[in-house]
């Protein structure tokens, strides 16, 4: 019987390949189906699949792929900046796959659409939101000027060039995974959950871009067995005055009020004393600490007091009277303001009259808002941290940190929201830190990249 090739829920199904002589490059995942006396490799498999069959001269019938070769032009030509040049070749010489790290405003999007020119397949294109899906349907519309596939969004239109999310890829990938040969990952730091690397490996694609800004992730996951390493790397302080703006960042230091303090630090004693008593340690004993605090008088006082020296800390009045001054004194600039959580964005949007941005924000209203403030009808706009990536804001170029999580990643990705390069631009983030607190570690903590540096 021939050796046949066929895609089949995320797997390539391989009829008639002989147990007992197997070519010897066969990828190890290569597993004999006993239900239908066949063998199976996960798609992410085929091409290291072909090859093997190739170097063996087995002879295949290849109804997996269903990609096709195109002949695509760009509307626009512009020379690429060296840096962008370099990427796309490294790229090229890994065999099509591996990810490109680049900062905010660098230019990911235009390397993409180099890399789409240069290995005219169908392609398809993965991110993290809708509005990334918004926008990348946008670019390669113009870049390339063809019918544009979506799927998400209440969209299910395939093409030649399909932008999807990552959830739509979950669910859909195992019956449209062989439809394309380059799969591009945007913020792919997202791509290593199990959910998603799943759909990863459902995919056919023989060639696999991965872009980011920030790859490195608190599990120390990577996505290397998804897409291939890292093969090309700019940090921010590499392009920051040539390709992106001169940029200066100021941590300014809160004092509390002697009442904040008092109750800061009986609130916080309470709270690590419980944590010391259960030998607890942060991150890793959450879960255990919220499970504990539901069970005892003692848990709920310490979950109660835990709750109220963070409010302290993140949204403290003395925080509020300094992001006034900072507001009034970039009155002319386009600043966003970054908060961890929604109470105190809308807290401030009532005492400054900012419009607001959350995931709770309509669509319609979020495109409207970000809009206005492009086009300087807006000087301000307040969030939590759904602006923390994958929205273009390129006039913005000032930013205050009222609060944020320890992720350097989150810290890197709101410095990286004003660094996009204009005239005579000039970008600061301020960072704003309750004194004596638990703020001052969760600060030093996510300044820890070159960036701050």
């Amino acid at each position: 019987m021939p050796v046949a090739l066929a895609f089949h829920g995320g797997t390539v199904r391989i009829e008639g390949l002989d147990r007992d002589a197997l070519p010897p490059d066969l990828p190890a995942s290569c597993v004999f189906d006993a239900r239908e006396g066949v063998h199976r490799i996960p798609a992410i498999d085929y091409a290291a699949l072909v090859l093997a069959l190739r170097a063996a001269e087995v002879a295949f019938t290849d109804e997996a792929r269903a990609y096709r070769d195109l002949a695509l032009e760009p509307t626009i030509k512009h020379e690429p900046f060296p840096y962008q040049k370099e990427a796309l070749q490294r790229w090229r010489a890994a065999r099509c796959r591996g990810v490109v790290v680049l900062p905010t405003g660098a230019g990911k999007t235009f390397v993409a659409t180099l890399a789409i020119g240069a290995r005219q397949r169908s392609t398809l294109v993965v991110v993290p939101t809708l509005d990334l899906l918004n926008q990348w349907y946008d670019v390669l519309a113009a870049a390339f000027n063809v019918p544009i596939g979506i799927v998400g969004g209440g969209y299910h239109e395939i093409e030649d060039l399909t932008v999807t999310t990552y959830d739509s890829a979950y669910l859909h990938m195992d019956r449209f995974g062989h439809r394309f040969g380059l799969v591009i990952f945007d913020e792919c730091h997202h791509l290593p959950s199990p959910s998603y690397a799943a759909c990863a490996r459902m995919c056919l694609a023989p060639f696999r871009l991965g872009l980011s800004a920030t790859p490195e992730r608190t599990d120390g996951r990577t996505a290397d067995d998804t897409i291939g390493p890292i093969v090309f790397r700019k940090d921010i302080t590499e392009l920051s005055g040539e390709y992106l703006s001169e940029y200066e960042t100021v941590r300014l230091e809160v004092p509390l009020s002697p009442e904040e303090r008092e109750s800061y630090d009986r609130d916080r004693a309470t709270y690590i004393g419980f944590l010391r008593a259960h030998a607890l340690r942060m991150p890793e004993g959450w879960g255990r600490f919220l499970m504990l605090g539901s069970q005892s008088d003692a848990g709920r006082r310490a979950f109660t007091a835990y709750r109220r020296q963070r409010a302290i800390a993140l949204a403290a009045p003395g925080k509020i009277a300094v992001l006034a001054r900072l507001l009034h004194a970039h009155r002319a600039d386009r600043t966003i303001v970054f908060t961890e959580d929604n109470a105190t964005v809308y807290s401030i949007s009532r005492r400054f009259l900012l419009p607001v941005i959350t995931h709770q924000t309509k669509v319609k209203e979020r495109s409207r808002i970000l809009a206005e403030f492009n086009e300087g009808k807006l000087t301000a706009v307040v969030t939590s941290k759904v602006l923390n990536e994958g929205v273009n804001v390129p006039e913005a170029n000032v930013a205050v940190v009222l609060s944020g999580s320890g992720s350097v990643r989150e810290h890197v990705q709101r410095l990286g929201r004003i660094l996009r390069k204009g005239v005579d631009k000039r970008a600061i983030l301020y960072e704003l830190v309750a004194a004596g607190t638990g703020e001052e570690r969760t600060s030093d903590k996510r300044r820890d990249h070159s960036a701050y540096h």
